[in-house]
């Protein structure tokens, strides 16, 4: 067990020997169908962990300008860049036609008139795909079901057909293909196989190759393992893209592309919190620590469960709420948990943190932002440590 104790806690620890295995293991089974990777961003942008997804080759999704921007300036791919969400801003929109970026993933008929304006004002072209509602439901929260007609994202079907004469009428845009993106942290397959059905049916009764599209996006989703991480610390991408591989029904040359976010990152990091105090109460125990919601909001936000662990105890177990410091009753990382018996000053660690927790980071309470750790090799460094070995290796070559 590597010593945190004279750390200051809290602080994200990304392990990123298991992001390296991951990241190679989607990238081998995609390669085995052919497929295209994005790297969805918003799972985490920290410069170290996604320095070495784009080393890998993989491209990236964005959902922001800023996200755009700084993709750029981590050295990903302009041509790997794709561009998704439902409100992008004048400012957002010239900035992807500024920089030449594989496509702007447009979700109503409005914004492709908006982008067109944007594009004639600049001479320019925007490459642009159609992200279609396939209102296919994913057994997952409620927050992040993205795929049915209640949902804002994506292109009604009845729309879909105006959202193509747009394209084709005009001499600013160039069609591309059609995107599509259903949930997150869908542990089920049949979810995608049921997309797959939907997505062959549109293809044909709209005529997407005919319109020019030659690129299909299939967004991602794919969920990891919260309960028992360390027993599945890698998701099985084989079977996932078995799946589409089995049931797309495309014609020749249709390049299909996917949206990875969670799978890469989410089980690479994890976040170590040191416990302020203990606290009898009416009916239950709590376990105050010095992290709270500002350092991982999903549990708040989406009432999710991660696996937390007592690293200094090896005690009797008791069962405790643990909590955070943050002034908000919300503010609550497991209710009812059982733990080794567990007193202040211990440390705790919270699996499965390597997605939307240093992302999702808050300023509320005036909170420092934690540091984040590296560990490889069994050794644990700070990002400009990791830089210098590397950097080392490199010129040893």
């Amino acid at each position: 067990m590597v010593d945190f104790t004279n750390i200051r806690t809290p602080f994200y620890l990304y392990d990123l020997n298991l992001l390296e295995k991951t990241v190679s293991y989607a990238m081998k089974e995609a390669a085995r169908h052919g497929f295209v990777i994005h790297y969805a961003i918003k799972a985490n942008s920290n410069p170290l962990v996604s320095g070495i997804i784009r080393d890998s080759g993989i491209g990236v999704d964005c959902v922001s300008g800023n996200e755009v921007i700084k993709s750029i300036e981590l050295g990903f791919p302009r041509k790997g860049v794709v561009f998704a969400g439902v409100g992008k801003t004048d400012e957002e929109i010239q900035v992807a036609l500024d920089e030449d970026i594989l496509c702007l993933n447009c979700e109503s008929v409005e914004e492709l008139r908006v982008i067109e304006e944007i594009a004639k004002n600049s001479g320019k072209v925007a490459r642009v795909a159609l992200r279609v509602n396939p209102s296919v439901e994913a057994p997952t929260h409620h927050y992040i079901a993205t795929g049915m007609d209640e949902n804002k994202f994506g292109i009604s079907l009845p729309y879909l057909q105006a959202a193509l004469d747009v394209c084709s009428g005009s001499e600013h845009l160039d069609f591309i293909g059609l995107h599509f993106h259903i949930g997150s942290q869908i542990t089920s397959l049949e979810p995608y196989r049921r997309l797959c059905e939907r997505v062959n049916q549109i293809w044909k009764e709209f005529n997407i190759s005919g319109y020019g599209g030659h690129i299909l996006n299939m967004g991602g989703g794919l969920g990891i393992d919260y309960n028992d991480p360390e027993m599945n610390p890698i998701p099985d991408f084989a079977s996932f893209f078995e799946v589409f591989s089995e049931t797309l029904t495309l014609p020749a040359g249709i390049e299909i592309h996917f949206e990875l976010g969670r799978s890469l990152v989410g089980q690479c990091g994890r976040i170590v919190t040191r416990v302020i105090y203990t606290k009898q109460g009416i009916g239950k125990k709590f376990v105050i620590t010095d992290a709270g919601m500002t350092e991982l909001m999903r549990p708040s936000l989406y009432q999710a469960v991660h696996k937390i662990s007592n690293i200094s105890s090896s005690g009797d177990p008791e069962t405790y709420d643990i909590v955070g410091p943050v002034c908000e009753s919300s503010d609550i990382f497991a209710k009812d948990a059982i733990l080794p018996v567990t007193n202040r000053g211990d440390l705790l660690q919270i699996l499965s943190c390597g997605a939307y927790a240093e992302s999702m980071t808050l300023n509320f309470n005036l909170r420092d932002k934690p540091a984040s750790l590296f560990m490889s090799e069994g050794n644990i460094l700070k990002a400009e440590e990791y830089e210098a070995i590397q950097s080392m290796q490199s010129a040893n070559l």
